[in-house]
This record gives structure tokens, sequence and C-alpha cells, in this order.
């Protein structure tokens, strides 16, 4: 494949994404091929793999003249999981019921695969074409690095349609699908693999799920009231569990799934929840997030913390400034339902949405709503979703946490 004179630095720079308009020629090239990837004068930049109809036509494997083989397979998938070996055990989640992502496609120089574990089960995602026709290779190199006995994919996201791909779901080893599978994270969760959300479970929140657990109990040891929470967008209830104190803390977790709020229900009680001890300190509230937080700021309901972790609101870029509305509309009527002195943890997981307009539509809400905020912290994905410092596109999950007077 040779490259327009010219159009060969981001390449030089190690970005691993070939857009149409770079490329002069593809010689024999079939859709899902891998390719040598060469300037104009046919000095050789990387290799790669190929597709006509994707807007990305080429992607990059390696800045290396090397074979794409079952050894490169192997070194790959053996990098990635050395570097989450040493995160998990920094991180504590070092456990035979850790969760953690075990690959992060371009951030870990693998485009277009994601590999995530749950206890003895891992979950792959083939994103691209030429992925998808190695997925056999990299199960078998997946069992030999890690010794992975059930493997199980979950390759129906939207992005497989610029592929030209359909939806792809089962088991690619091991079995039998249990209904559930439980994982560690202080707190212990349900995962439905087959039919949750993304993966199965929000692995890239865990550092920020555990910064809320550690603001609740510092608010809870500070005043003897009954702290409020209210959980948008709640899933599996994750950042609800994380904050614990069932007895202190009230939490209201609104979604509009029932399978995801059913699952919630069965998660707090895994974790002891029990209303008859506790009173009814946690509600589940099947509802569309903007419609409810719309009733609660005319209710004039307060809450001593508000999370908001919507889904991806724009999946490219002509879509961001209807997103930008969205996350506007979201953070207004959130603003308006913190207490004073009390906490907003605002996030956005649209990659075509950068950290500087985030951050520019939640201060627009923030202006309209009459509220005055801090920004405690920068919010990212947890350590298991590195970003590459040449893609960064990679950095999709940002968030602020905000203290509101």
């Amino acid at each position: 494949m040779w490259i327009k004179r010219g159009r060969e630095k981001p390449i030089r720079n190690r970005h691993p994404w070939i857009y149409s308009g770079a490329i002069s020629q593809a010689e024999k090239a079939a859709d899902g091929d891998l390719v040598r990837v060469v300037d104009h004068k046919g000095r050789f930049l990387a290799r790669g793999y190929w597709n006509s109809q994707s807007q990305i036509q080429a992607r990059i494997l390696s800045w290396r003249d090397e074979a794409i083989d079952e050894a490169w397979w192997r070194r790959a998938l053996s990098r990635a999981a050395s570097l989450r070996a040493i995160r998990c055990v920094e991180n504590g989640v070092d456990s035979e019921n850790a969760a953690y992502r075990l690959l992060n496609a371009e951030n870990d120089f693998v485009p277009g695969l994601i590999i995530d574990r749950y206890a003895d089960w891992y979950v792959l995602q083939a994103l691209t074409r030429y992925i998808d026709n190695q997925k056999p290779a990299i199960a078998a190199a997946l069992a030999d690095v890690t010794g992975a006995r059930n493997i199980y994919e979950r390759s129906d996201v939207e992005a497989r349609k610029r592929e030209g791909l359909q939806p792809a779901v089962g088991l690619l080893k091991g079995g039998p699908l249990p209904d559930v599978v439980e994982i560690d994270e202080e707190a212990r969760f349900l995962v439905d693999i087959q039919r949750g959300q993304k993966t199965g479970f929000y692995l890239d929140q865990r550092d920020n799920r555990r910064l809320l657990g550690e603001l609740v109990r510092r608010r809870c040891e500070e005043s003897r009231d009954q702290a409020r929470l209210l959980n948008v967008f709640s899933y599996s209830g994750g950042f609800a569990l994380a904050a614990g104190n069932f007895d202190r803390l009230h939490s209201v977790n609104v979604d509009a799934s029932r399978p995801a709020l059913e699952l919630a229900e069965r998660n707090f009680q895994l974790n002891g929840y029990d209303e008859s001890a506790h009173g009814e300190t946690v509600e589940f509230i099947q509802a569309d997030a903007f419609d409810y937080l719309r009733y609660c700021a005319r209710e004039r309901e307060l809450f001593d913390f508000v999370v908001l972790d919507p889904p991806k609101l724009a999946q490219r870029k002509s879509q961001a400034q209807r997103a930008a509305r969205g996350y506007k509309d979201l953070n207004l009527s959130a603003f308006k339902l913190v207490k004073a002195g009390g906490y907003l943890m605002s996030f956005s997981c649209s990659g075509a949405v950068s950290r500087k307009l985030f951050r520019k539509i939640v201060f627009g809400a923030l202006a309209d709503s009459g509220r005055g905020a801090q920004v405690i912290g920068q919010l990212s994905a947890a350590s298991d979703h590195p970003v590459a410092l040449s893609f960064p596109e990679g950095d999709y999950l940002k968030g602020l946490l905000l203290r509101v007077f």
C-alpha cells in the first residue's frame, strides 16, 4: 500500500489510522488482508491491515518490518497482560474474581481488538474485519498466554457496521455459559457477559467509583444526617454500591432499562443490603434520565452527590453538536439538584467530544444554573485502560468532579 507524498508524517509518528485520502494505491489488497505500507518512494513505513469499506482504510499493527504471525500475537497479548498484572497488584484487584481490561485496542497497539477479563471468563470484541478473521488465532494465543479456559465473543457494537460486518456473539472456547459471572471490586458484582452493556460491565469507571466511595464515607463520618446520592444512568448500580453505607446513605438509581435495574437489585442483595434491616435506603427507578432530572428539579429535590454517567451521545464528529446539547441539558438539571457543598461527578464517554469541549459544555450549564462550582478532579478511565501517547483519540472517557455552591 502506497502513501501519498507528504502524508506519511502521522504514520512515522505512530498514529495507527490511515484514512483513504492519504492512500495513493493499494495493490492486490482484499478487505481484511494484511498490507505492507510504504511511502511514495517505496520506503517501508509500517505493517497493518486493509478494509476498503471503512473510512479508516488501514490500521497499523507494527512499525517494524516483521511477520504478523502466531508469535506476534503471543507477544502482543503478553505485553498487555504484563502491564495489567502490575497494575492489578498495585490496585488491589489481584484475585481469582478480578475484573479488568486485558487489551485496549489501539492503545495497546492492536487496533480493533478489545479483551476484558471477568473472573475466569474472557470477553473478546472484534471491531474490524481483519480482527474478525483472526478470532480463532487470537483465542488460541489468549489461552496460551493467560491460561484462559473460557472465552466469549461480544462483537455486537455499532462500529462493526462501518466495517461492513454484522454483529457476532457466541462462545469461542470453554463453557457452559453462566447466567452471570461474579467479580470483586471492593464491592461484589454480578456481570451479565451475554446481554449486559459493553462487554458486561463498565470496567473503565473503577477508579472513579472508588473515589466516590471515599467522598461518601468522609461525608458520613462528618455528619450525622443521612446523605443522599442520585446515580443517573446507573446500569447495575456500580457507583451506588461503591459508596456503600447502606444505613447512612440513601441512593436513588435511575436507568431506562428494567433488566439493568433488576441486576442492580441483585448486586445490592449480594453485598448485604436488606430493606428490613437497613430501611428503604435504596431506590431503583426506571425512567428516562432527562425527564427524571427535570422532574427532580421541579420538585426541588436535593442530593449530596449526583453522578451523571450517560452512554455515548456522539458516535462520530458530525454528531458532536447534538451531543453537546444533550450533555448541557443533563448537567443544567444536575446543578440544580446538588446541595450547597455537595458534589457532581459528570462524565462523557463520547470520543467525538474532546475534554476541552466537554468542560466548556459543563461550564455553560453551570452559568445557566446560577450556581458556583470548583473543579476538584479531572477524571479519566481506570489504569487498565491506558492511552497511547500517539493516539489521543483513545482518551475517550473524560469526567469532572465538581464541588457545587
